[in-house]
């Protein structure tokens, strides 16, 4: 049996590259969709009857809405071209038009993926 701690520790030590990347593969090899993923874990800690209620009422698409490029507006620039697969030029035109919703219609697992990586960069981004 696979060692849980050792596995949860490689997790925690992720950039958001990685998990991007190991959401990709979930995906594609084993067929587990990301939202579904992100269920499975939430789901396991053995809640009280109403969690089931809950997840069923839960906002499952979601905007990443960038408030502010912030002190870092060059990392920022780049992460979004990064992240979004655009220019550079349309991807400066999107931080300097901040607040500007980036994404929509993206399950929570990939907004917050983006949300992460943005903030790290210097953004100030929210999920709506």
């Amino acid at each position: 049996m696979a060692d849980v701690k050792a596995i949860a520790d490689q997790l925690v030590g992720l950039t958001i590259k990685d998990v991007t990347e190991l959401l990709q593969i979930l995906k594609d090899e084993h067929g587990i969709e990301p939202a579904a993923a992100a269920v499975a874990v939430s789901g396991g800690g053995g809640g009280g009857g109403d969690a089931g209620g809950a997840a069923a009422a839960e906002q499952t698409e979601f905007e990443v809405v960038l408030e502010s490029a912030g002190g870092s507006k060059l990392k920022v620039v780049k992460e979004v071209k990064t992240l979004l697969g655009l220019g550079l030029k349309d991807a400066k035109e999107l931080v300097d038009g901040a607040p500007a919703t980036l994404k929509s219609g993206v399950d929570k697992a990939e907004g917050e993926s983006i949300k992460t990586a943005l903030e790290e960069a210097g953004a100030t981004v929210v999920l709506k």
